[in-house]
């Protein structure tokens, strides 16, 4: 697992920023509510992002509990990710973001129906099948 984080302050914003804030953490939990699930999947999307910097942002992610790692379904060697509760419940952030953006910055995407009407309770991890 990874290092957790050093909080530079007591202050939910500021810790909540600690984990979220950079401009790339929130772009991979955006995917892994539109369905990426595959390190190739997360290198598809619409904003162009380093190999490095998505390695690190999955094992920041891992190592704060937002999202899990698991075994390929094919080949044990190609993990999927997927969120966990704590990851989930980000949705409102993101949705709150989407919503300003698209209201504030001109020529913008709409945010899909599915996203803006979507519970975090309509990501939470499924039970795993026992041995899966």
């Amino acid at each position: 697992m990874a290092d957790t984080i050093t909080y530079r302050s007591p202050c939910p914003v500021a810790s909540a920023l600690d984990v979220v804030g950079d401009k790339w953490t929130l772009i991979v939990v955006r995917g892994l509510f539109a369905g990426q699930v595959r390190y190739g999947d997360f290198l598809k999307g619409p904003e162009p992002i380093a190999t490095n910097i998505l390695a690190d942002r999955l094992r920041l992610l891992e190592g704060e509990g937002l999202i899990e790692r698991l075994p390929g379904e094919t080949v044990a060697t190609h993990f999927r990710y997927r969120l966990t509760r704590k990851g989930a419940d980000l949705l409102p952030v993101l949705q709150a973001l989407a919503q300003w953006g698209y209201a504030h910055i001109p020529k913008r995407w709409k945010p899909p129906q599915w996203f803006v009407e979507g519970k975090p309770s309509d990501f939470y991890p499924k039970p795993r099948k026992r041995g899966a």
